[in-house]
């Protein structure tokens, strides 16, 4: 119901709207005249006006949507605000009249728009959508300023002083409902409220009556009013408000009758009547200022406490954290935080507002000193001014004061009051400094001369020369002072005159005593220092968390409490063994003003001196202060790709190139005042939060992925929004940059690679198998150029003995040699052509020659040719390799022994995988214990070990040559070591 009450009483000030501007035009000077004190009357109201972007002479009704934004109607247009800046919606947005009264907040959040005549309009993702565009709208038509109420995502319209129809809007849809059956015959009953609940109708008749209609049950039930028949009658949640003039009834249904439970009589016209959302009463003034009645209207009225006198409030908005906004005419809007507003009700001063620059306090009394030559006295929540001179401009530096007397010390002058009688005293001129304590009766004035000691009961004042300017001053001990001048501080003795430096380089600023040998200074330059009688003990600055180093004063609060003031706010600091805890309080907690002077505490209570005037605060409640800000971010839009997203539940997603995202933020937290930034991150892409404050967060060249877009809100003092707000999107790749086109461009670059890597050891290969197919052929020849070779030294050797045995005349020895040399030279050119034998061939081709050489020497050696067991006669072994060695071993070993006849050895063994021949005698030897083939003088030899080593280049076959001497003159061994020794298959014929 609270719906219909607002806009029941817009409409009534509509209507007096034309005449209302007259009558301003009229008045208008004298409120310009007085508007700057009347801003000044509530410490911390602010003022938004054309400077701020809210550009309109008259400010309407004022809305807040469920987002928390604010909505202000105005002779402009409409305007939106999110606590940093004012977004206006007028022609060029899309409405086709910019005189707009009203707005409603929808559930489905949709804005409907109410202009002054027809032309609505409603805005849905941020686009104005007017009857051009959704002709539906154009069914709404009334001659007058329709009535209105609405209902989460309905709103109803109809004529205010006859209605008959009622028009819903829902949705960009319109329908029209007859109000109900039998209203055609009846005299006109103008709506005044809806229970949308139970389905009743409020009507007003002209008998004096509230008609109310069942539209369950189709009847209508009259309640008599028992007033005056010409009021205006207004309804808001089953409770009525009669008005007439400067009187005000609220009445409230009971049975069938309506019983008075509150009336109130203005001094002044009724403009209009406004009921919270906290069901608290405010009432318009016609000639300025507002009326508000801090208790529900259900219980009795309290006297009213009078707001913004020299203005004309045409509407009031409690938002959902209480700040207090008010709309006006010709003065902007007015907005005042909970707190301010609190501290202003609980203490509502008139002359609050002067600039503080000291403070003190008895047990009764605060007084306070300004930057003028006033000072005041504030008991009993009033404050009592004292002025010293007139017109007089000097500040006050100082204040000290007992249950007696005040001294007021003015940068100049010094004033002594007498609390009892009221009367003032000027002392003495003096360039002051500061005021402290020294006795029960005396006082310490600190000068640029030095100091003084003033004795208010003697009336008496004794200078003191210490060669210093002097800022502050304490009493640790009888006749001993701490002493801050401009650079350092002293241990200064009063009675000896001794100065004696005891920090240096500390401008100090106030000294006070937490307890027994331990002390407080505030500084210029370097925050607070903490020290005792033996020296400093530690130094709190703003890597501490102070809001700056410059601290103007302290006071006491208990041994390890204590507070500091600076022109960043007020610090509350306690000490916790080597850890300082500190709680910083500024103009966003209520304090008038963040330029403090000092502060008086009294139990929970504490009395603040700010350059805007007192305030009185409850201790427990200033350190309830919130860590967190109860709000979200609120993503207004999203741009990817060129194109603006509003809808934020639907998909989000872009496409390279065009993969710039930019996202346009508000953070509603009004009691920050503008002073609103943001903390954000892209999960998925990088991890680091940023910080802006720019509402427009600009995210260039985002690479194709999934990401979501984090965000904080930082208010003041950099407090953060308790949840974040987060938004996920995509931004797509093409083609190329997918992950199915990657690997196929992957398989492809691996295909492609592996066949240049094919291709390349193919013709490696091939380039390989020629060189080796060459390398062979021309082995071959090699192969077959030392058989070639070994015929004709073999057929050499064998002609010399016969020549030799010729030569002897021997020729039945001759005729022997003859047969076998010819059954030699058959197997030998039998075997030239072979390129491998038998074992058990080869066997008999070296008995056979060993026969031939055995025939030839006349039995000089005798030899044995022994087979092992474990070697097969069928293994092949390279052709004619062994006969040469066995050669060399007659004719090198045993053919020239003269002592002992010689003996050759030849076996065929198996061992280690490997056949082993050995050609052994017992010869003449040779030197070296291992002899290698190249150095032996035996051709044949020479030509076996290069038959070795092509065997090993053509077949793969592993031959070992081993040559030892068995002892010295005892015979050589040689050992030859063939693997593969099976069957091969060979290139060359056998």
């Amino acid at each position: 119901m609270r719906s219909f009450f607002y806009l029941f009483c817009y409409i009534y000030n509509i209507i007096q709207l034309a005449v209302r501007k007259i009558h301003f035009l009229t008045s208008c000077i004298c409120i310009i005249l007085f508007s700057s004190l009347s801003i000044a009357q509530i410490p911390g109201l602010v003022n938004y006006n054309d400077e701020d972007g809210l550009n309109s002479s008259y400010t309407y009704q004022i809305k807040q949507d469920y987002k928390g934004f604010i909505w202000i109607g105005s002779d402009n247009g409409l305007f939106r605000f999110d606590g940093k800046e004012f977004k206006q919606y007028g022609k060029k947005e899309g409405l086709r009249n910019i005189e707009i009264l009203s707005c409603i907040p929808l559930s489905n959040g949709e804005i409907f728009i109410i202009p002054f005549l027809n032309d609505f309009a409603y805005i849905k993702n941020n686009k104005i959508i007017n009857s051009k565009i959704n002709k539906e709208l154009q069914k709404i038509q009334f001659t007058n300023i329709p009535g209105l109420a609405w209902n989460k995502d309905e709103v109803y319209l109809y004529d205010s002083y006859n209605p008959k129809t009622i028009f819903v809007y829902k949705e960009g849809k319109v329908r029209e409902l007859p109000l109900f059956p039998n209203y055609q015959k009846k005299s006109p009953l103008p709506i005044i409220g809806f229970d949308f609940d139970n389905r009743l109708t409020y009507l007003h008749s002209k008998k004096g009556e509230v008609i109310i209609y069942n539209a369950i049950t189709k009847k209508e039930t009259a309640y008599p009013i028992g007033l005056e028949k010409n009021i205006s009658l207004l309804e808001h949640n089953g409770i009525f408000f009669a008005r007439k003039d400067k009187e005000i009834t609220i009445l409230k249904r009971e049975n069938y009758s309506l019983k008075k439970i509150n009336t109130y009589k203005s001094k002044e016209n009724i403009h209009n009547i406004i009921v919270d959302k906290n069901n608290k009463l405010w009432l318009g003034l016609e000639n300025g200022g507002v009326l508000f009645f801090d208790q529900p209207i259900t219980e009795k009225l309290p006297p009213p406490i009078k707001l913004l006198d020299n203005y004309v409030i045409n509407d009031v908005l409690v938002d959902n954290d209480n700040n207090v906004w008010f709309t006006s005419v010709k003065n902007g809007v007015f907005f005042i935080a909970e707190k301010f507003f609190r501290n202003y009700i609980n203490l509502p001063i008139k002359n609050n507002s002067s600039h503080i620059t000291a403070i003190a306090g008895n047990a009764n009394h605060i007084f306070l000193g300004y930057n003028e030559s006033y000072g005041g006295i504030f008991h009993s929540n009033r404050i009592d001014n004292i002025y010293f001179e007139k017109n007089g401009k000097t500040e006050h530096r100082g204040i000290y004061a007992n249950n007696d007397i005040a001294i007021f010390g003015l940068s100049r002058k010094v004033f002594l009051y007498d609390i009892h009688t009221r009367k003032k005293k000027f002392l003495k001129n003096y360039f002051l400094k500061n005021i402290a304590p020294y006795t029960d009766t005396s006082v310490l004035l600190c000068t640029p001369e030095g100091l003084t000691i003033y004795d208010f009961v003697k009336k008496q004042s004794v200078d003191i020369s210490v060669n210093e300017r002097v800022y502050s001053v304490l009493p640790y001990a009888k006749d001993s002072l701490f002493m801050g001048s401009f650079k350092n501080l002293y241990k200064f003795n009063i009675q000896t005159g001794k100065k004696t430096l005891f920090l240096e380089g500390y401008y100090f600023t106030d000294i006070k005593k937490l307890k027994p040998d331990l002390y407080i200074g505030a500084t210029n330059v370097k925050g607070l220092v903490l020290f005792n009688n033996k020296g400093l003990i530690k130094e709190i600055t703003e890597k501490d968390g102070l809001a700056t180093d410059k601290i103007k004063r302290v006071d006491v609060e208990g041994e390890n409490i204590f507070w500091a003031s600076t022109n960043s706010g007020l610090h509350r600091i306690e000490l916790k063994g080597n850890t300082v805890k500190i709680n910083t309080f500024t103009q966003t907690d209520g304090l008038p003003s963040n330029v403090i002077a000092g502060c008086i505490i009294r139990k929970d209570s504490i009395y603040i001196g700010t350059s805007k005037g007192l305030g009185v605060f409850s201790i427990k409640k200033l350190l309830t202060q919130q860590k967190f800000i109860n709000k979200k971010v609120v993503i207004n839009s999203v741009v990817i790709g060129g194109k603006e997203y509003f809808d934020l539940n639907q998909e989000l997603a872009g496409k390279t190139p065009d993969n710039n995202v930019i996202l346009n933020l508000s953070f509603p937290d009004y009691t920050s005042q503008e002073k609103i930034s943001y903390q954000y991150k892209i999960e998925g892409l990088n991890e680091n939060w940023q910080t802006s404050n720019s509402s427009k967060i600009i995210l260039n060249s985002i690479p194709p992925g999934k990401y979501t877009f984090k965000v904080f809100g930082l208010g003041y003092n950099g407090k953060q929004s308790f949840v974040s707000t987060d938004l996920p999107f995509e931004i797509k790749p093409h083609f190329w940059q997918t992950w199915w086109f990657t690997i196929l461009m992957m398989l492809s670059a691996i295909g492609i690679l592996s066949f240049i890597i094919i291709l390349y050891f193919q013709r490696r290969r091939n380039e390989k198998m020629d060189a080796l197919y060459y390398e062979k052929k021309i082995a071959e020849l090699e192969l077959q150029a030392i058989k070639a070779q070994i015929n004709p030294h073999f057929i050499y050797n064998c002609l010399n003995s016969i020549q030799y045995l010729l030569y002897k005349k021997d020729y039945t020895e001759t005729e022997n040699y003859l047969e076998i040399f010819s059954q030699m030279i058959r197997k030998t050119l039998h075997y030239s052509e072979k390129t491998f034998m038998p074992v058990k061939e080869e066997v008999e081709y070296l008995s056979l020659y060993l026969d031939m050489e055995k025939l030839r020497l006349k039995d000089q050696f005798d030899y044995t040719i022994s087979v092992s067991e474990k070697v097969n006669g069928n293994w092949v072994i390279p052709s004619l390799l062994i006969q040469p060695f066995v050669e060399n071993a007659i004719k090198h070993g045993v053919s020239g022994l003269k002592d002992r006849k010689g003996h050759i050895v030849v076996s065929f063994e198996h061992i280690d995988a490997s056949l082993c021949i050995t050609i052994e005698d017992n010869g003449v030897g040779i030197d070296n214990k291992y002899k290698s083939a190249d150095k032996s003088n035996s051709f044949g030899v020479k030509l076996s070990q290069k038959r070795i080593e092509t065997f090993k280049q053509l077949f793969e076959t592993n031959i070992i040559l081993q040559i030892n001497t068995l002892s010295e003159r005892q015979g050589t061994q040689i050992k030859l070591y063939i693997t593969p020794y099976e069957n091969q298959n060979t290139s060359l014929h056998h």
